[in-house]
């Protein structure tokens, strides 16, 4: 089992440069799970899709439920005094945190590539690059 940030759902189910990277962590670990706050992340990934008229609604519909079927029991509520507490040590944002406290939380590996999270946060942050080896 591993957390995956918004990032890394959006390159598993939208195709670009991440993608294949995506693909292969998510064969070697099918089991992702992440704070509540992923959908409203890729939501705003679909959005900017849609707005550039790059996905038509209803492939983003078809989008959001296969992710939420991906997602579904691998949700969390991540405590927010720990979050802060990430927050005031490092240059992450709130956002980015609530990732890192979940993978520290349940002490599994956080796959992201986001090089600040990687910078302040390894381990348990590990780039995707590597861990799709």
């Amino acid at each position: 089992m591993i957390v995956v940030d918004s990032n890394v759902v959006a390159y598993l189910f939208l195709s670009g440069d991440h993608t294949p990277q995506a693909r292969r962590v998510f064969q070697k670990d099918p089991a992702w799970v992440a704070p509540l706050l992923w959908r409203s992340e890729f939501r705003s990934v679909l959005g900017s899709y849609l707005r550039k008229g790059a996905l038509a609604l209803a492939d983003a519909y078809q989008l959001m439920r296969t992710a939420e079927d991906l997602f579904r029991g691998a949700e969390y509520q991540v405590d927010s005094a720990r979050i802060l507490d990430l927050v005031k040590r490092s240059r992450c944002s709130a956002y980015d945190c609530e990732f890192v406290a979940l993978a520290q939380e349940l002490g599994i590996p956080l796959v992201t590539s986001d090089a600040v999270i990687l910078t302040e946060f390894a381990p348990p942050a590990v780039s995707l690059d590597v861990y799709g080896r």
